[in-house]
């Protein structure tokens, strides 16, 4: 087994599809495609594709720390309490545990993402 794991920004196999739940759904019809590249340290770390459709939705951390690297469209992330920053294709960013704002997807949105779980 290779330690060395490839991102592959166009994946080609099969994504696992999901939508917001109720209670972190805002506007819009947004719907999420993971496609999942790598599991480690028990599940605590996980590293893959994300893109979503447009919409807004509640972006709740907790405890997980989470690195995004923009490959494709453009998305608002507003702060709780914050501000509001844009992001958009080369663009990296860290949400940090304890964050808590609105996810705002303004063109379909494909994004490398690392999470490390507590």
């Amino acid at each position: 087994m290779s330690l060395l794991i490839p991102i592959d920004t166009a994946p080609d196999f099969a994504p696992k599809d999901a939508v917001p739940g109720p209670e972190r759904h805002i506007s819009g019809n947004p719907k999420f495609k993971t496609w999942a590249h790598d599991a480690s340290k028990g599940e605590k770390v996980l590293t893959g594709v994300w893109e979503a459709t447009p919409g807004e939705h509640h972006s709740i951390k907790g405890t997980t720390y989470e690195f995004c690297h923009i490959i494709s469209g453009l998305v608002e992330i507003e702060e709780k309490d914050g501000e509001t920053k844009t992001y958009r294709a080369g663009d990296s960013f860290v949400m940090k545990p304890g964050f808590v704002g609105v996810w705002r997807t303004i063109e379909t949105v494909r994004k490398i993402y690392v999470c490390v779980y507590d």
